[in-house]
């Protein structure tokens, strides 16, 4: 998809309430970025004055930029998702629409995007972002969609994910499998370093973090029960003994570069 040509999908009050709900659950289940992703990004900037997480739900990309930015600040959508944790410190959250932004022009040095992108990458938002822009500053999208265990758990929730959840997932849903190569931005991009999240997880985590995912909440509330009840017996067959901590890997993919430049 071209930024000039088709715009993305972008939320629906409904979309904005189902990801609300999930608040809690988001800041609890969800996994951390590498450490050594937000180094990259502070040593690509001219500066590490300001730097903004757009659509930052419960501070995932907020938090560790504060150890590299003299100001961080948190956009979104829902104002519910910006209440969710207790980790906000440093922070300043706003509520803004990604095409609106309350940003003088030429203030930031960096704006990451992190899972959020497939929403509103549309020319609008593309122009928002170059405005707020320094000369110099960085813009970092990143997305990151199924998870590497092994090769019996993964068979598991690639069905979950491909066939019990189609027609569930939200129309954008098709550029993170995409690994947002389908998005063409107003600038060139620049290649990252390979990252991806890792966490050392049990099966009852897995299970929180699937539940996490907006098709699961979806399919819940058409057929009146929950999917991932439906497939614990097979993920508790393939995952070994019980209590086990297994390393679960998500390749981070990226849109990056410098729009002023």
């Amino acid at each position: 998809m071209s930024a000039s040509e088709s715009p993305a999908p972008k939320p629906t009050s409904d979309s904005i309430q189902l990801f609300s709900s999930r608040s809690t659950d988001y800041a609890r289940f969800r996994p951390t970025y590498p450490e050594a992703l937000f180094n990259w990004l502070a040593s690509q900037c001219a500066a590490t004055d300001t730097a903004l997480d757009l659509a930052a739900g419960n501070g995932q990309a907020s938090i560790p930029l504060t150890r590299h930015f003299h100001r961080v600040l948190a956009c979104d959508a829902s104002a519910e998702q910006l209440t969710a944790g207790d980790t906000w410190l440093n922070v300043q959250r706003f509520v803004a629409d990604a095409e609106h932004l309350p940003l003088r022009s030429g203030q930031l040095d960096l704006l990451v995007v992190a899972q959020a992108l497939h929403w509103f990458a549309t020319p609008a938002f593309f122009n928002q972002a170059r405005r707020a822009l320094k000369p110099n500053g960085l813009f970092c999208a990143w997305c990151y969609s199924l998870l590497d265990i092994s090769a019996a758990v993964d068979a598991i929730i690639h069905r979950l994910y491909y066939e019990t959840l189609a027609g569930c997932w939200p129309a954008g849903r098709s550029s993170v499998d995409a690994g947002y190569r389908d998005i063409q931005p107003p600038f060139p991009r620049i290649e990252p370093p390979p990252f991806a999240l890792e966490a050392h997880w049990d099966l009852r985590e897995l299970m929180g973090y699937l539940r996490t995912w907006s098709a699961v909440k979806q399919w819940q509330q058409r057929h009146g029960r929950d999917p991932i009840t439906s497939i614990e017996p097979q993920l508790t067959s393939a995952w070994g003994q019980a209590g086990q901590r297994r390393l679960i890997r998500w390749p981070l993919h990226f849109l990056t570069g410098f729009p002023n430049r």
